[in-house]
Order: structure tokens, then C-alpha cells, then sequence
């Protein structure tokens, strides 16, 4: 069966959501969206939301959005001020998730009194009276070894956890998105924060059962003008049955099915790209790519994507960092990057080129032109997103020269922190305002792009992977996990950690050796290879990407980690991706540069017990057959000599 053919069934035929799970998601809104349960809240001229929300007029309205959605309306007006808050919730009928979005409208005359801890979600969950509840929560990018590292956490009675990342973007230091698994009962709950700012959760165990969520904007003391709308983070609550990695699983295949874009209508796929920035250091030149990508192309190391990094428009001779002149250095590149896009595309490949909107140097066109348009001004700093006008020029801008250059997809890095620009910026009483127009401005301007090239995938890369939130997936693709790209240790442990929740991304490779290629290999791979060098081994190039291609369908179906997770030189790493309704899938595994064991046993999951299969190394040794069940319970025995070694197996269902 063609790779392809692989991909699409593993997507559409991964995990299936038990029957309970819908019951439980459609208790939970009967109580919540059309019962009288409170689940946000807010504090409201000096009190609390929960002492009077349920005295103001509510108005409730259910519509079907599509064949997958319907949609619950939920507005509570104050009779007295005008402000109205409302919260537009969708349920989702494929599989057991809801979500919501709520917004605070001013339909009064007047300044609002002051609104305050705005929270999307505040609610109780409760667990039966065996058990505890156990937390499953991750380190964001920190461009070290263990980001995305996964983290259990029990939450006895009286233990409270908070989470808010640094500087004001979403996945800088930690994880929007949890797993609340209840062990004893078999099931449990997944917690989305989509909100590409600076957000708080808070999970706090009372004394008894129950578990209180808490997660919202982390800052908002404000009033609203007369007709004022302001929006808070999407929550997305998604109940599943099993242990916590069937959950994950379930969560993937939602993912993959109704979060990420398509890309030009059709669904995410493998893709193989390369750069040329990584040798000219950042000085590339239209001669040089066209060199590059002629010599892939000769080789038959025929490219999905040429990658056109930081560095290509004009900068003064200052480097990459100099960004807020959006023209093309023609000194370098005479013909634009429309000769580099022409040159790609007559062989059928992309172009991706890179972006930085959102930073802005000094002495650059926007500094200079438009200092109003810049938190921190002609100095440079944050472009205002905030700013209508801004935003207006920049998506014309920029629309303009992704079709005047012939780009395929839109790379947008954001290379600097946020916050402090957002607070400086607001009044007293106008607190978290600023955060939330930037990010009303920043999905508009995404939005906007997207609707006037349908179909072109946006890269989310933000100084690696510190802007992952549901919010950002739903537009973009993160390509970058981290700037760790060249430590292989590395790429296996933001593997294991970060295809939990988002299972499309790339994986850079630097060197071609077994050990390397191998923990870099992604439904995304990037060749930094300088396939120009005489040095170059083509041969081992080659029969690299055979084995990618062999490989990387099965990163589309169920995922199981079958080791422990560790940053350590001296263990194994290894996991499993299953594609069920094809009985096949595929195995990885690590012997890390100090690892003295040469070999490591491992049970694999989610196999029929009683039919065999077999088992093929692509190194070496003849095909194993054995029963699912000794697959299971006994677990498969893997050998690496080489130290640091990896591994790559295929296993496949042959009969009972």
C-alpha cells in the first residue's frame, strides 16, 4: 500500500471516541450551556460574577453551524450599565468536545464600571471517591533538551498548580493545553487555552472531590467605552475513556481532522524542503538558491519546499535582525524572489519565505515612515497590531508581495517578547486592553491573508515553537518546533513530547548519520545538507530519504510512548506509531551516547492479541513473526550495537 494511501486511512480511521465520552461532554453542556451551572466568571464594579449573573437577563439560541457543529449562545445583559456578555459555545458531533469563546459588549451610554479577572473558564470538576485526579502538563519552548517535556502531577486535596507563560507568548516556558486523566475511573478530560498571549490557569483540589479550573487572560482591569467589544481566550474541553494516552490519541486525530488548515484543500501531507540559508549564513543570493535547488533536483532529492529564510530583504549589510523594511535586497536578488519562486515552481516545488511583521528595528522603513505605527516608535519594537491602520497596511503589504513574488507559504517568526510593551501601553483603568486589540489585529490580519490566498499554509515559528496555541493552529502549521534543531537528543525528546498534542511539524537534520537522521525524522523533514560538497555522501543522503518516506506515514495514525521520557545520555528512548484500521505501524527507538545497555524490550500497544505479525528491522536481521499478544505482554526486543545507536521497525498484521 502507497505511503499516501497510509497517510489518508491512519487519519481518518485512528482512535474512536467511546460512546460515554458524548454522554459525559452532553451532560456537562446540559448543565452548563443550557441549564443555569455557572462555568466563567468575572469581578464587576468591586463583585464577584457569581452573586449576580444569574439575576440578569439571559437569552439563550441553538443553531446548526454544519453537519459537525452546533452552536449555543448564551448573552447575560445588565439592566443597569448595558454590558452584555456573551458566550457562543460549539459542540462538536463527531467527537465528545465543546469549546467557547466568550465576549463583553458595552450597550450602554457610559464608561462601564470597572471589569476585572476576566476568566474564561471557572467551573468544579468532580472525581468519584476512589482515585485522585492526576494532571498531565508540559514545558513550553524553552530552546533547551527538555522543552515539551511531559510532566505528571497528582493534585491531592489542598495542592494548587498555576501556569502562565513568559513575555507574552502563549508556548514561551510552558503548555496551553492539559490532560486532567481521572486513573480509577478509566477516563478524563482534555483543557485547551487558545490565546496567542499572555494567559493564566490554575487547577486547585478542595478538600473534598473536586477540582476547581480556573484559566483566562492573566491581566484585565478595565472599563469599556459606549459600544466596546472585547473578546477572552477560546476553551476547548474534550472528554475521552482509557488512560491518558488514549486521550492524547482522540486529541490527535481531532487535530488532524478539524483544527489544522489544509493545505490548498487538501490535507496535510509529508513534505521535504531545504535552505540555503544555513551555509550563506544568512547572506543568500538569487544565484546561490538557484545553484542549491538545481543540485537537489540533480541528485533526485526532489524537494516539496525551497525554504527562503531570514536575511533576503533589505538590511544594510546589518544581518537577519534588521527587519522593518519589507522590500527585497535587489543587490542580492535582481530578479526578486519571483526568479527563485519561477525556478522552483517549473520544477513543482514551493517556496517558503520568511517573515518577521511583528518586530521592528531601528532605522528601517516602518521606524522611519511610521514611527506611530511601532511600540517603542523610530527606535523600533513591537509593530501595533493594536493599530488599525497598521494592520491595514501590513496585510496589504504583504499580500502584495506574496503575489508578486510567486510565495507559496507565509513563514511568520516573532522574535521578541510582548508584554511589557502591551502593559506600558495601557491606562490605569484600561488594563490588558492593549493585549487583547494586538491579538484581535493579529488573527485578523492572518484571517485576511488566508482568505485572499485560500488554501496557503502559515508557519507559526516563534523563535522556535512560543506561539502554539489552539488559536494559532487553527491558522498555521508549526513547522519549528524549537531552535534545537542540531542536537538529536533533542529532536527525540520535542518528538515524544510535542507530537502528544500537535502532530504535524517539521524535524531539521544537520547531519547525515544514522543516529541523527533518525531522531529528526517528521511529517515535515528539513535537509540543511550542502548537497553541493564533493564530501557529500549521496549514496547515504539517499538512502536516508528512503527510509523517511518509508517511515513517516505512520506519524499520521496513534502515537504511544513506550519508554520513559528522560533528557539523559545514558538511557533508551523509544514509541510507537499505530495505524489501526491498517494493522501496521511503526517503532523507534534511541540507544542514547552513554547508554551501556545495547538492547531494550518493549511492549507495544493497541495490537490484536491474537493475530501475529511480523516484524521487519530496516537494518538488519531476518523478519520476526510474533502473536499480538507476546507483542503486548512480553514485549518486542530491540539490539543497537552502535552507541549512539537508533532503530527503525516496521510491524505488520499477517493473519490469525
Amino acid at each position: 500500500m502507497s505511503g499516501m494511501l497510509i497517510l489518508m486511512t491512519a487519519m481518518l480511521h485512528a482512535t474512536n471516541p467511546a460512546p460515554e465520552t458524548f454522554a459525559e461532554r452532553d451532560a456537562w453542556v446540559k448543565d452548563h450551556f443550557l441549564g443555569s451551572a455557572p462555568f466563567l466568571s468575572f469581578t464587576y464594579d468591586g463583585q464577584p460574577s457569581l452573586d449576580f449573573l444569574g439575576n440578569w437577563q439571559l437569552e439563550r439560541s441553538t443553531k446548526e453551524l454544519d453537519a459537525q457543529r452546533t452552536e449555543h449562545t448564551l448573552t447575560y445583559t445588565d439592566p443597569q450599565t448595558g454590558l452584555a456578555v456573551r458566550c457562543v459555545g460549539v459542540v462538536w458531533k463527531k467527537y465528545p468536545a465543546v469549546e467557547w469563546t466568550v465576549y463583553l459588549k458595552n450597550g450602554g451610554s457610559a464608561d462601564t464600571p470597572l471589569i476585572e479577572s476576566i476568566q474564561a473558564i471557572d467551573t468544579v470538576f468532580t472525581r468519584d471517591e476512589k482515585g485522585e485526579f492526576l494532571l498531565h502538563h508540559h514545558i513550553g519552548d524553552k530552546c533547551t533538551v527538555d522543552s515539551f517535556a511531559p510532566i505528571a502531577t497528582p493534585l491531592a486535596p489542598g495542592v494548587s498548580q498555576k501556569f502562565v507563560p513568559d513575555g507574552g507568548r502563549p508556548s514561551n516556558g510552558v503548555w496551553p493545553y492539559y490532560n486532567v486523566e481521572r486513573p480509577e475511573e478509566g477516563k478524563g478530560m482534555l483543557l485547551a487555552i487558545g490565546w496567542p498571549g499572555q494567559w493564566a490557569s490554575q487547577f486547585t483540589r478542595d478538600s473534598g472531590a473536586g477540582l476547581r479550573i480556573v484559566a483566562g487572560q492573566e491581566l484585565t482591569h478595565l472599563k469599556l467605552h459606549p459600544g466596546e467589544e472585547i473578546r477572552t481566550p477560546l476553551i476547548v474541553l474534550h472528554f475521552y475513556k482509557g488512560d491518558w494516552i488514549d486521550g492524547q490519541n482522540l486529541w490527535r486525530r481531532w487535530m488532524f481532522d478539524c483544527n489544522f488548515p489544509k493545505d490548498h484543500g487538501k490535507p496535510l501531507a509529508p513534505k521535504l524542503g531545504s535552505a540555503s540559508v544555513q551555509h550563506y549564513k544568512f547572506n543568500c543570493t538569487q544565484a546561490g538558491d538557484i545553484e542549491f535547488i538545481d543540485r537537489f533536483t540533480e541528485v533526485g532529492m526532489k524537494l516539496s519546499y525551497w525554504w527562503m529564510d531570514a536575511g533576503w530583504y533589505v538590511n544594510d549589510n546589518a544581518g537577519w535582525p534588521k527587519v522593518g523594511t519589507w522590500e527585497v535586497d535587489k543587490a542580492r536578488f535582481p530578479d526578486g524572489i519571483r526568479a527563485i519562486s519561477d525556478h522552483c515552481h517549473a520544477q513543482g516545488t514551493e517556496v517558503i519565505v520568511w517573515f518577521e511583521v511583528e518586530r521592528v528595528a531601528a532605522d528601517t522603513w516602518l521606524a522611519k515612515n511610521h514611527p506611530e505605527w511601532v511600540h517603542g516608535g523610530a527606535g523600533g519594537g513591537l509593530f501595533k497590531m493594536d493599530d488599525p491602520a497598521a494592520v491595514q497596511w501590513i496585510t496589504d503589504h504583504i499580500d502584495k508581495m506574496i503575489s508578486d513574488e510567486g510565495i507559496d507559504l507565509y513563514r511568520s517568526d516573532y522574535n521578541i517578547d510582548p508584554l511589557k510593551f502591551w502593559r506600558d501601553n495601557d491606562p490605569e483603568d484600561r488594563q490588558g486592553i492593549t493585549e487583547i486589540r494586538y491579538i484581535e489585529g493579529y488573527l485578523k490580519y492572518w484571517d485576511e491573508l488566508r482568505r485572499r490566498h485560500p488554501g496557503m499554509l502559515i508557519d507559526s515559528c516563534a523563535s522556535g515553537g512560543r506561539r502554539d496555541d489552539l488559536e494559532t493552529m487553527r491558522r498555521a502549521v508549526p513547522l519549528l518546533r524549537t531552535d534545537l534543531e542540531t542536537l538529536p537528543e533533542g529532536n527525540q525528546c520535542a518528538t515524544y513530547g510535542f507530537d502528544l498534542w500537535l502532530p504535524y511539524h517539521d524535524g531539521v537534520n544537520w547531519e547525515n548519520t544514522p543516529y541523527s537522521f533518525r531522531s529528526s525524522i517528521a511529517p515535515f523533514l528539513q535537509l540543511n545538507w550542502d548537497v553541493r560538497a564533493k564530501e557529500f555522501n549521496l549514496d547515504a543522503g539517499r538512502k536516508s530519504l528512503a527510509q523517511w518516506r518509508a517511515a513517516v506515514p505512520y506519524y499520521f495514525g496513534d502515537f504511544y510512548p513506550l519508554s520513559d521520557y528522560s533528557t539523559a545520555d545514558t538511557v533508551w528512548m523509544a514509541w510507537q506509531f499505530d495505524c489501526p484500521d491498517l494493522e501496521e505501524g511503526l517503532i523507534q527507538a534511541f540507544r542514547r551516547p552513554q547508554c551501556p545497555e545495547g538492547s531494550a524490550q518493549y511492549k507495544l500497544r493497541a495490537l490484536d492479541p491474537e493475530a501475529r505479525y511480523v516484524v521487519t528491522d530496516f537494518d538488519d536481521g531476518p523478519p520476526r513473526e510474533m502473536t499480538g499478544r507476546q507483542l503486548m505482554e512480553g514485549g518486542l526486543s530491540i539490539a543497537i550495537s552502535a552507541q549512539p545507536g537508533a532503530a527503525l521497525l516496521i510491524y505488520k498484521k499477517i493473519g490469525k
